[in-house]
Order: structure tokens, then C-alpha cells, then sequence
């Protein structure tokens, strides 16, 4: 027995709808704002970090790292990308 495509056209098409809205959202927020200005140092700090995730705590505060670097490819020799996320963060609580 065939199935009906028009109720599944219509689910699609709602879809597609609002990934296209967010889509053009997205591109139009993209083009007005400015390119931020590169801080080498803020570069330079996250190319030290080390692979994996590292935490510290000192009496004023707690400090964390984390790094992943990968490279994706498609078929055995074929083109790839390289993936290098990192992150700082630092949290102080002190009293006033």
C-alpha cells in the first residue's frame, strides 16, 4: 500500500519554513554586526593549552581549561578539516 505524501509535504515544508526563517535570521545578524578585533595574547594563551580538560583552585578563585583538537577526514587519504576548540574560564567569589 503507497503512502500518502501530502500529509508528509505539509510537515516538511512547516519545517523547512522555520529553518528558513532561522537561517536568514542568522545571515542578517551576521552581516550588520562588526568583526571583533584579534587579541593576540587571548591567542597566544589558548594555543598553550593542553589537550583535555584541567581544573585549578587557589584560595580566591577556581580556574579551568579545556582543549580538543581533531582532524576529520573523508576516506582513508582523502580532504579533511582540523577541529581545535578551546576554552578558559575563571570563577572568583569574593566578599564585600
Amino acid at each position: 500500500m503507497p503512502l500518502p505524501i501530502a500529509p508528509i509535504a505539509g510537515v516538511a515544508l512547516r519545517v523547512g519554513v522555520r529553518y528558513g526563517a532561522i537561517a536568514l535570521a542568522t545571515y542578517a545578524i551576521s552581516r550588520s554586526m562588526e568583526p571583533a578585533p584579534r587579541d593576540q595574547r587571548a591567542e597566544d594563551a589558548m594555543d598553550d593549552v593542553h589537550e583535555g580538560m584541567q581544573f585549578r583552585r587557589d584560595d580566591e578563585q577556581m580556574n579551568g581549561t579545556a582543549r580538543l583538537k581533531r582532524t576529520i577526514r573523508v576516506g582513508h587519504n582523502g580532504p579533511g578539516v582540523e577541529i581545535d576548540a578551546s576554552a578558559l574560564g575563571r570563577l572568583r567569589i569574593r566578599r564585600v
